[in-house]
């Protein structure tokens, strides 16, 4: 939307994750906190003097993280956004820090599609699009796997009619 004499005031991008991404935020917090609280159970569970004071930060650590695993993942679906247009992909990520990238057609340089296993068991895929930036890659994460399959067509076919040398 342009106002003014040629400035450009952007909305906020219109597409949500897949709500299946809930489900697999939550996997990946439970798992990141499950490797400390197991570690600590168990040197708490062969070190018998050390065990209140292994057992206790692990109980703690436990609650925090799965409090965290079931709260946050909600708030970050309700948070994300991305669009893409003729123009540019729009990515609104953040909960605390909200962050906006946007990647303008004609400094994308490669767009890619990542499958890890945990995001397989759910259906999902992230779009990844390398820009000339030095922010970095702007990355889509949470998508059904055949929406980020059609997204990446998209992407390729917009970015190959769009002039610019990408860097």
């Amino acid at each position: 939307m342009t106002t003014g004499e040629g400035a450009v005031r952007l909305r906020p991008p219109r597409h949500q994750p897949a709500r299946r991404a809930v489900g697999w935020w939550r996997a990946r917090w439970a798992l990141r906190t499950a490797a400390p609280v197991a570690v600590l159970g168990i040197i708490g569970a062969f070190v018998a003097p050390a065990r209140f004071w292994l057992w206790t930060p692990a109980a703690v650590l436990a609650v925090i993280g799965l409090s965290w695993a079931v709260l946050f993942p909600l708030w970050w679906f309700r948070t994300h956004r991305w669009e893409v247009t003729d123009e540019a992909v729009y990515v609104r990520t953040g909960v605390f820090l909200r962050e906006w990238r946007i990647a303008p057609m004609s400094r994308i340089q490669t767009v890619d599609t990542v499958r890890g296993p945990l995001e397989q068991l759910f259906g999902l895929a992230t779009v990844t699009v390398t820009t000339a930036s030095a922010k970095g890659a702007v990355k889509i994460e949470g998508l059904g796997h055949e929406t980020a399959a059609d997204l990446v067509e998209r992407l390729t076919r917009i970015t190959q009619d769009t002039p610019g040398d990408a860097t």
